[in-house]
C-alpha cells in the first residue's frame, strides 16, 4: 500500500523537461518545477549564465535539452 507512494515520490523527485512551462525546450521550466520556484526566474539565471560566460551556458542548456527526458505525465 505504501510502495505506490514511494514510486510516486520518487518521480517527483527526478528531474525532467517540462511539457507545461516550455519555451524553447522546457528545459528553465523542468528545473523551476524541480526545485518548485517560478520559472521566470530560471529563465532569467540561464541568460545571465549565458551572457556572463561568453556562450558556455547555452552549450550547457543544448547538452541538458539532450540529456534530461521530457516529462512522460506532460
Amino acid at each position: 500500500m505504501n510502495e505506490g507512494r514511494s514510486d510516486q515520490k520518487k518521480d517527483e523527485s527526478r528531474l525532467y523537461r517540462s511539457g507545461r512551462e516550455k519555451i524553447l525546450g522546457g528545459v528553465c521550466g523542468g528545473i523551476a518545477e524541480y526545485f518548485e520556484t517560478d520559472p521566470v526566474l530560471v529563465r532569467i539565471l540561464v541568460i545571465i549564465l549565458i551572457f556572463a560566460s561568453l556562450s558556455l551556458g547555452l552549450l550547457v542548456y543544448l547538452i541538458l535539452w539532450i540529456i534530461i527526458p521530457k516529462n512522460p505525465d506532460h
